[in-house]
């Protein structure tokens, strides 16, 4: 009797998820309406919570509830497992702004981010970024920001095809491009905006 012996493979290697894409205020007692923008890759909070959680829980303290407006979301889970813990999720219809993440914490207190559409082209999510982040930004609501970009620019912010990368990206590919946040006019002050995962 014989047997073949076939080489040993090495284990794969873990891939890591694409960090979340988040431009938040750094600082400030006056927040005003929003406290900086999410650019999510894909519709399904299932997928996307944990990477969102991963990055806010070591600056906001641990994430023990999200709630959402379930207007743009096909599915909102009752609880997200994340790293380390569970996160209970919410849905709210007349009380949150369809474009608006509502994030809370025992430890630190409330967060509200602007949700930008995963299909939003690169040049306009970074608008938004820049814009729902800015210290001195306008008191406006999460979707009269996305409103105001879009009377602005004259076109909807997901009216536009998809580059090749773009569309890689918004079905849960990691992207090659990054878009860059445009540099605001006018004097140097304190650092009021984080960038990540851009």
């Amino acid at each position: 009797m014989s047997a073949t012996l076939l080489p040993t493979l090495p284990p794969p290697e873990p891939v890591a998820a694409p960090a979340a894409r988040l431009a938040l205020k750094t600082d400030g007692t006056s927040r005003g309406l929003l406290d900086g923008a999410w650019w999510p890759r894909s519709r399904d909070l299932l997928s996307e919570l944990p990477a969102l959680t991963d990055v806010l829980d070591p600056l906001w303290g641990r994430i023990t509830r999200i709630a959402v407006n379930p207007e743009h979301w096909p599915v909102v889970p009752r609880q997200v497992p994340v790293d380390g813990h569970i996160v209970k999720v919410g849905w709210f219809t007349p009380e949150i702004d369809p474009h608006k993440l509502l994030l809370l914490s025992y430890s630190t207190g409330r967060w509200d981010l602007l949700v930008i559409p995963p299909e939003t082209d690169a040049e306009a999510a970074a608008r938004l970024m820049a814009a729902a982040s800015d210290y001195n930004g306008p008191p406006l609501t999460a979707s009269a920001l996305i409103a105001a970009d879009e009377a602005r620019h004259g076109v909807s912010a997901t009216d536009g095809p998809l580059d090749p990368n773009e569309a890689w990206e918004y079905e849960g590919g990691a992207s090659a491009v990054s878009a860059a946040v445009p540099q605001q006019p006018g004097p140097p002050s304190r650092a009021s905006r984080l960038i990540i995962g851009m």
